[in-house]
């Protein structure tokens, strides 16, 4: 952000009328604002409003001209389509939103809920794992889901194939929580839609997308530290060395959950990640025993915890970075990275640059599919980002 913009001592409100809901989207679906620059705006100007009208203003400083806010229109189209699906628009702040995502870095300010909102504040484990599931990982993926659900856990996964799948339908009585890539109304796969259709008569959907819109490859990582937020530990059922699975697990760690993994033979590929979880640290699953003893000492202290102050907001970074400081950082960033793995550290000290800054923005650019993080923090540049 410009020099001489200073944060409102006074953390906005959450909206509270459609007209609020209106703003809040608006400022959300604008180009180029994020979650960080989102509550950064809202807490430097004081209101949604406010840092719409000082949008333009921002992003001529930072050399992007003629630039347009989202409509007025969009805004309201969306909460329509959203009432027609019968969907529910949840607020950072609002009584109804979800305590445990006060804890992220990156709490998506709006979400979209179908379904059982209650189940957002109960006790919850994440289980994610292949989408080829092995037979033996399905069935061990709804014998864990079925009997951690009749403990009172509700069960959160993403709606995938495979290992998601398995754990939704086991724990579909006993709740069940499935995070979506798009939007809220978008299922995806396909042939899960009648499994997504007793989800919302069951249990509850949720998507911090836009309604209407289709998941595209960099939509799923954001999806899964959604998992892994709202859990208070996460269960990998079969997961390969390079997969998202494994990027939810890393979210976990970021994020103070437990991560629990299930064993399989070391000679299966299907079972390398959680082969991997373990060797560093996770818990091995046995059975749902496993999983209620890891937990057991931190639930009670979930459940009888203060929730958040409805109207803080996540503090900024360290250092506060403009749209065109991070656009510059980020190239940058992709300047030195090539096919070859680039240690973390070695990244750094080329760059000459704060941890601060490099930190987060190698996060936004793995987020948008740009960089690959693999183990010991070694770094390469995504294929279609190489030069022809």
């Amino acid at each position: 952000m410009p020099e001489g913009l200073h944060p409102s001592t006074h953390p906005p409100l959450p909206p509270t009328t459609e007209d609020d809901r209106v703003l809040w989207l608006r400022l959300l679906r604008s180009h180029r604002v994020g979650i960080a620059t989102f509550f950064r705006l809202l807490s430097e100007h004081g209101s949604a409003a406010a840092a719409l009208s000082a949008l333009p203003e921002i992003a001529r400083a930072a050399g992007v001209e003629r630039y347009k806010a989202c409509a007025e229109e969009a805004a309201r189209a969306e909460l329509t389509r959203g009432a027609e699906a019968g969907a529910s628009l949840l607020c950072y702040g609002a009584p109804e939103y979800p305590e445990a995502l006060y804890d992220l870095s990156d709490p998506p300010p709006l979400l979209w809920a179908r379904g059982d909102i209650s189940l957002l504040n109960k006790p919850s484990i994440g289980m994610v794992g292949a989408r080829n599931a092995s037979s033996l990982g399905g069935r061990t993926a709804r014998m864990l889901a079925s009997e951690l659900s009749k403990t009172g856990y509700v069960i959160v996964s993403g709606l995938a194939r495979g290992i998601d799948t398995a754990a939704h339908l086991a724990s579909l009585e006993g709740g069940t929580i499935a995070v979506l890539a798009g939007g809220v109304d978008v299922i995806y796969p396909s042939e899960n839609a009648h499994l997504a259709r007793d989800i919302s008569q069951k249990g509850l959907l949720i998507s911090e997308q836009p309604m209407g819109l289709a998941p595209q490859a960099r939509h799923f990582p954001r999806r899964n530290r959604l998992i892994s937020g709202l859990s208070s530990g996460l269960v990998v059922v079969e997961a390969a060395a390079k997969s998202g699975s494994l990027i939810t697990a890393r979210n976990a760690l970021d994020q103070g959950r437990e991560v629990l993994a299930v064993p399989g033979h070391p000679f299966d590929a299907r079972a390398s990640g959680c082969n991997m979880l373990i060797r560093d640290g996770a818990t091995l699953v046995r059975s749902a025993s496993d999983v209620l003893e890891t937990l057991a000492p931190l639930v009670p202290a979930a459940q009888t915890a203060q929730p958040a102050l409805a109207l803080d907001i996540p503090p900024p970074p360290p250092e506060r970075r403009g749209l065109a400081e991070t656009a510059a950082l980020h190239q940058q960033i992709l300047s030195r990275l090539g096919p070859s793995p680039l240690p973390e550290d070695q990244l750094i000290r080329d760059l000459a640059a704060p941890a601060s800054l490099v930190g987060p923005a190698l996060v936004e650019l793995e987020l948008d599919g740009k960089i690959n993080r693999a183990a010991g923090g070694l770094l390469t540049k995504e294929l279609e980002n190489l030069p022809q």
